[in-house]
């Protein structure tokens, strides 16, 4: 790899930077890009946690699922999904997103219909295994594509709303499922849950489809831009940060090691572990929901405010973090800081109505640190080789989707209603995430590159 000065004239030539040939460009890169990749994840996000919608529509009485069987049902999807991702990634960054990504999307879109045809728990665990293999390459594959795009001072916005995709997920989830479950629960013989794997597996097969039309590869192989686009798009990316020089000759082995050995690898792989493990509680929103004392259906709709408040949380502060980076890490750890003052809270308090309040802030704090870390080890690894890149933001959304295993034990039937180890895990995640993006913003302003 080889270095230069962020603003090397030899490297920009006559580059001006915010021009309004650029304005227009970044806009067009938005068209393509954000749109496309927003559906796709929504999709992506609501064929993963589908099963939580489907258990309280009757699939645990279906198949005979008491909680132990229902966490090792989530549990399966993540071991395919993490061992997957660096592999995946590694493949990518040498191959084109236009045809990996919606490919591989319009097979767990297909493995996500089988699923409603599942007789019984085995088969449930064999599909799952499946989906979560095909879906390792994804969300690894996006990250990778926005940082290959965007300035570090745009990226917070975009990634919050790629996040966002998986928050309204989450609502949509829950007013499809509902909708489903009062509308076709029956049709054809098919219980409302089946319906809910058919009706979303099908709309992710055909959106796979139209994206591979729509999608953009990488700024320096992409067929959708013109050359002079191309070339504008690598040099303001080689502007704002310091430049590299990819090295296709490097090899995976040695791009692999390089992204291992680096310590920012590991300390946002901490703090990402305790961001996805505190999330693991939306998985389980349906069931909190259930304690309310509402019907299965309604209980569906009930999980929608939540989302909604995280979307709202997430989108100004992504806006506002495009303003300023450099606190970064302080936002990081005072939402972090905000949601384990409500676990903690939650802990001790057993008004199921004042529950349901501290869950809405607390999933507003977890949903809006997952959009701001991965923006923020987008930008720290921005001077990174295109693939040691990959690698290394496959590693920490690989790392951090480990604590969804453990995650998905946090709530067991036998801690009903209090569930107090759950929230009492929950609260220590926090901590560590405050703890871990507190460091890294003080070890960044001493070794920032």
């Amino acid at each position: 790899m080889e270095y230069a000065k962020p603003h090397d004239a030899s490297v920009l030539d006559d580059y001006e930077p915010n021009t309004e040939e650029e304005r227009k460009l970044v806009r067009k890169i938005d068209l393509y890009l954000l749109p496309t990749i927003w559906l796709m994840y929504l999709l992506s996000y609501m064929d993963r946690t589908n099963i939580g919608n489907a258990k309280t529509a009757g699939m645990a009485t279906d198949l005979d699922l008491d909680s132990d069987k229902y966490s090792i049902a989530l549990t399966v999807f993540f071991i395919g999904y993490v061992v997957c991702e660096v592999p995946s990634n590694m493949i990518l960054a040498r191959s084109k997103p236009s045809i990996f990504l919606p490919t591989i999307m319009f097979l767990w879109g297909c493995a996500t219909i089988g699923m409603a045809w599942v007789p019984n728990y085995k088969a449930l665990i064999g599909l799952r295994t499946i989906i979560g293999v095909l879906e390792s390459g994804f969300a690894p594959g996006i990250l990778l594509i926005l940082s290959s795009w965007y300035k570090p001072e745009e990226q917070a916005k975009r990634f919050g709303v790629y996040i966002s995709a998986a928050i309204l997920s989450g609502a949509f989830g829950g007013l499809i499922a509902g909708a489903i479950e009062q509308n076709l629960d029956g049709a054809h013989g098919l219980a409302g849950w089946r319906w809910l794997f058919i009706v979303e597996g099908a709309a992710t097969a055909g959106w796979s489809i139209i994206a591979s039309f729509i999608l953009l590869d990488f700024p320096n192989n992409t067929k959708r831009l013109s050359g002079r686009e191309r070339e504008l798009a690598i040099k303001r990316l080689q502007y704002s940060r310091p430049a590299i020089t990819d090295d296709d000759k490097m090899g995976h082995l040695k791009a692999l090691k390089l992204a291992v050995t680096n310590w920012r690898t590991w300390v946002f792989v901490v703090g990402y572990m305790a961001v996805v493990g505190s999330s693991t509680l939306s998985y389980f929103y349906p069931t909190l929901v259930l304690g309310l004392g509402y019907t299965s259906s309604l209980t569906q709709y009930m999980t929608v405010p939540i989302y909604l408040a995280a979307f709202v949380c997430t989108a100004a502060n992504s806006i506002v973090m495009d303003k300023k980076p450099q606190y970064r890490g302080y936002a990081l750890g005072g939402w972090m800081s905000l949601s384990m003052l409500c676990a903690i809270i939650t802990c001790v308090v057993y008004n199921f109505q004042a529950r349901y309040a501290l869950l809405v802030v607390m999933a507003s704090g977890l949903w809006a640190s997952n959009a701001l870390s991965l923006a923020y080890a987008s930008t720290t690894f921005g001077s990174m080789d295109h693939e040691v890149r990959g690698i290394a933001l496959a590693i920490v959304n690989a790392m951090g989707n480990l604590a969804q295993i453990y995650g998905s034990y946090l709530f067991p039937d036998a801690d009903k209603p209090k569930y107090l180890m759950g929230f009492g895990v929950i609260s220590g995640l926090c901590f560590t995430g405050v703890v871990s993006y507190l460091a890294m913003q003080l070890l960044l302003r001493r070794y920032p590159h």
